[in-house]
């Protein structure tokens, strides 16, 4: 099977590599020139056999926006889109609605597996009509990992990225966890190979996992991440899960609480402690510490 792949960056390159081993033809685009298998876009239809399937692994918003746009002038009826990168399923419905008017398909599909999706396959969550997603079947099948789990379609357009938000909802939420039992061990003193405790962990517990795997790996490099600044991110998918929630009436305390915690690492002074370190003073004479 031939297949244009446009976004070739970590998650992207390496895609490109597993569906090639795997037997099938793919062509390449990227901004970049040093990645890409190809000049532009309208080269990239061109040398795709049709009736086409192009896969966009590119940041969600409005770069995804320009491409479909680009794409939609240029494939033609009965070709199809996927659009693999972390969108926000409500984009979908929009994207799909776009291409449907000129005959394209569209398929969304939430794709996890980082950095390891070469060796180990990736995780696949689709979401559109049974009919296109029959067309990026053998792609599918290329890209999880063997055996019979690693891919769902999981309903109608927008369902494969809505699976995937809340997937990164539960990863925030899970890694919260480890985070904070991680603290606690490194802050008694009885506990002295907090390390070598995560590892005991790896094997014969009921919170074993990859997470823990990649913590242990962490900790063998840094053991007390003293190399770190506590600083995380967040990629928007853990917001969208909260506002999911909230619009659903779903309580969401471990993610929605794993969510504000981020928040908190980019505050080197946070305000709001100021505050209750200052009622604690009033109402009880507590101690308060001056800023340095």
């Amino acid at each position: 099977m031939q297949l244009g792949l446009i976004g070739l960056g970590k998650m992207g390159g390496n895609m490109r590599e597993r569906i090639r081993r795997a037997g099938h033809t793919v062509i390449g685009y990227d901004r970049n020139p040093d990645l890409a298998d190809v000049s532009s876009l309208a080269e990239l239809v061109e040398k795709v056999e049709g009736p086409r399937v192009v896969w966009v692994m590119v940041p969600a918003g409005g770069p995804t926006q320009s491409v479909i746009d680009e794409l939609g002038d240029l494939l033609e009826a009965g070709d199809t889109v996927v659009d693999g990168g972390n969108s926000r399923w409500t984009d979908d419905e929009k994207h799909a609605e776009e291409l449907a008017a000129k005959g394209i398909g569209f398929v969304d599909a939430g794709v996890s597996g980082g950095v390891w999706g070469l060796e180990n396959g990736y995780a696949l969550m689709v979401g559109g009509d049974a009919e296109n997603v029959a067309k990026v079947q053998p792609i599918f099948d290329a890209l999880k990992p063997e055996g019979d789990a690693g891919f769902v379609h999981a309903g109608r357009v927008g369902a494969g990225h809505f699976a995937k938000m809340v997937h990164n909802g539960i990863e925030y939420a899970m890694m919260q966890a480890y985070a904070e039992g991680w603290e606690l061990l490194e802050k008694v003193d009885s506990v002295t190979d907090v390390r070598e405790v995560f590892r005991s962990w790896q094997e014969g517990t009921v919170i074993r996992s990859w997470l823990l795997d990649l913590a242990v790996n962490a900790l063998d490099d840094d053991e007390h991440l003293d190399k770190l600044r506590g600083f995380a991110a967040d990629s928007g998918e853990g917001r969208w899960t909260v506002e999911a929630a909230i619009d659903n009436a779903v309580p969401l305390p471990a993610i929605t609480a794993s969510l504000f915690a981020r928040f908190a690492s980019r505050q080197d002074d946070s305000p709001q402690m100021k505050m209750i370190a200052a009622l604690r003073n009033r109402f009880g004479g507590h101690a308060v510490e001056s800023a340095k």
